[in-house]
């Protein structure tokens, strides 16, 4: 049994959370999964392509400070059940697009919703798991986001096939509603008030002032933002990258190893299907190493810097060595160490911050939406400039090695609150 998670009632907050991960990033990349068709469809260039990849992260990076800033204020809720509807809706307008103008406002009122959730759902597993489950609880949910995200290009790929790229955005977007009603209906603010939780599951779970309330009263901005601001550096560096798997990739495949759709599609499913698998295991390695060391730099920064090292190792040959093998291989290499650090970056923030985990995460998750913002253009100038499908990851090589570097000023042992210090940590069970 996992720390934490041991309980039928907070294996089933998980699994909300879990579900909601995976309709999250169905919704965001399935525009990826059909870009090439929507391309040659509605007539886009390739900036054009660029920037209705990046009109996502204009509303998103702003969003995710409104959304942490709401969840923290009034709770994750409200929150969350507004953000479910906000996906429903948008993913299927987006069936009606007829060009850029039309798709750049549909994906810019997505990102308002997807900006929220995040934030929001952060705050709701820093009150539902304790200090000892808190990486596997963020590896499980984000990984079930990388599933929906690598399932989404298959998906969208036999929907277009069987019908059309339209239809595919109006299936997938109906689905979200579903989830939204179950999140109001299952989820309580403060476990205590959960009718089926027992005494065993409540004696894991953190007991601040703040669990008893629906949120934790005004945030502390002038103390969060300087703790936070480490984060928010390495994470657009991160981002950089992580967005051009989301955006590029699909075509990538396509248009430089010469894959078509089924094929093209089947090799990004994969690639995300590993990424997958990183972020779980990031979160499992985070924890054991916060029981074994007993000291939050080594489980947190030290892990992070060790696995970017890792992914500038796989993107350095596929950036120079142009065959499929080595191309797959290096991205798929660099995307699962990219994804191996995500575990202990987002519960970071629940350590610099756990009455405020919702704000604290907004900063770090804005931060990498802005990278969101640049880095889809950027990549459609330098390809249209150089012809090059792999010289615009030459830019996220240097990123990562600034952000490595970085780790060093996360410091997850110095919360922002009144707590002890917890550079050597007495966990729960030992």
């Amino acid at each position: 049994m996992m720390f934490g998670l041991s309980g039928r009632a907070t294996r089933n907050f998980l699994g909300l959370l879990v579900l909601m991960h995976f309709i999250l990033f169905v919704d965001r990349v399935n525009l990826a999964a059909a870009a090439p068709v929507m391309q040659k469809d509605l007539g886009l260039s390739n900036i054009a392509l660029g920037i209705a990849f990046s009109a996502f992260n204009y509303s998103y990076a702003p969003f995710q400070l409104v959304g942490g800033w709401f969840a923290d204020r009034f709770g994750a809720r409200r929150t969350l059940t507004v953000c479910g509807l906000a996906w429903s809706i948008t993913t299927m307008v987006t069936a009606a697009v007829t060009g850029l103008a039309s798709l750049f406002a549909v994906r810019c009122v997505l990102g308002m919703g997807e900006g929220a959730t995040l934030p929001a759902a952060t705050r709701a597993l820093s009150k539902w798991t304790s200090l000892a489950a808190r990486g596997t609880a963020v590896g499980i949910t984000h990984a079930a986001g990388r599933l929906g995200a690598g399932t989404s290009a298959p998906i969208v790929a036999l929907l277009i096939t069987w019908f059309s790229w339209r239809f595919s955005f109006f299936a997938l977007g109906a689905v979200s509603t579903v989830w939204a009603a179950l999140w109001w209906w299952q989820f309580h603010e403060d476990p205590r008030q959960h009718p089926r939780i027992t005494r065993a599951e409540l004696a894991e779970l953190p007991t601040t002032e703040a669990t008893s309330k629906t949120g934790s009263g005004p945030v502390p901005w002038r103390r969060l933002v300087p703790r936070v601001a480490p984060l928010m550096i390495i994470y657009f560096c991160q981002g950089w990258t992580g967005w051009l798997y989301v955006t590029w990739m699909p075509s990538l495949f396509q248009k430089n190893y010469g894959l078509d759709l089924k094929k093209s599609s089947l090799f990004y499913a994969a690639m995300l299907f590993s990424a997958m698998i990183a972020e779980l295991l990031g979160g499992v390695v985070t924890d054991y190493l916060l029981r074994r060391t007993r000291r939050l730099p080594i489980a947190r920064s030290a892990l992070i810097a060790g696995s970017w090292c890792l992914a500038v190792a796989g993107l350095v040959p596929a950036i120079f060595i142009h065959e499929l093998a080595i191309g797959l291989a290096g991205f798929t290499v660099a995307l699962f160490f990219l994804g191996f650090a995500i575990s202990p970056l987002w519960t970071a923030t629940m350590d610099i911050a756990p009455n405020y985990a919702g704000s604290a995460s907004a900063l770090m998750n804005a931060s990498g939406a802005v990278a969101g913002i640049l880095s889809p253009v950027a990549f459609g100038w330098i390809l249209t400039r150089t012809g090059s499908w792999t010289t615009p990851f030459g830019f996220s090589v240097g990123l990562l090695l600034f952000a490595i570097v970085m780790t060093r000023w996360i410091r997850p042992e110095r919360p922002i609150e009144d707590l002890p210090r917890v550079g050597r940590l007495a966990i729960a069970g030992e």
